[in-house]
């Protein structure tokens, strides 16, 4: 015996697909590809770091920058100015055992041109993420720390990249 659809669950299937329309009529739009303001960048970080190969990746899938291995090449360079992982307590439990920790990850870097001339001041990026911890798993709390590092270097380069698409360059020619 089949019954017939309930009214409430086809008005929610309605309002359901009308979502991504009322989406669309307010303005959202996803997150496209932001051309960089420069055609040539040097990372000042070492080349076989996960770190570089992963901005190498997103500049070179998201814009017509060139990642460039010698700095006299490059229009602008990346300084890398702190990259540190900390790992926090956060709480202990009764008998003094950690029981949560803080993940962070602190990156500082500047953006200069060819004549040392900044084009971006001294930024820091600060990412966290806590994780709870338990003796008896210590093997997979391990995995998941790798994991939420591996989470924040992506959120990281994603910041990175917004705030390199924001940079002005300055002018080439001193106004007189």
């Amino acid at each position: 015996m089949t019954y017939p659809p309930r009214p409430g669950r086809r008005r929610a299937l309605a309002a359901l697909g009308a979502l991504p329309l009322l989406a669309t009529g307010c303005g959202f739009q996803l997150r496209g590809q932001r051309p960089l303001p420069f055609d040539t960048l040097y990372l000042g970080m070492s080349e076989y770091s996960d770190l570089a190969a992963a901005i190498r990746r997103q500049i070179h899938a998201g814009s017509n920058t060139r990642v460039v291995s010698n700095k006299e090449e490059a229009q602008v360079r990346l300084e890398v100015l702190a990259d540190a992982k900390e790992k926090v307590i956060l709480a202990l439990n009764t008998q003094g055992r950690v029981r949560e920790y803080q993940l962070r990850l602190r990156y500082a870097f500047r953006l200069v041109d060819k004549n040392n001339q900044e084009v971006l001041a001294p930024n820091e990026i600060l990412l966290r993420r806590d994780l709870a911890f338990d003796d008896s798993q210590v093997l997979a709390k391990e995995q998941e720390e790798i994991l939420l590092y591996r989470d924040m270097q992506s959120d990281l380069v994603q910041q990175l990249m917004r705030r390199l698409a924001a940079a002005r360059m300055p002018d080439a020619q001193p106004k007189p």
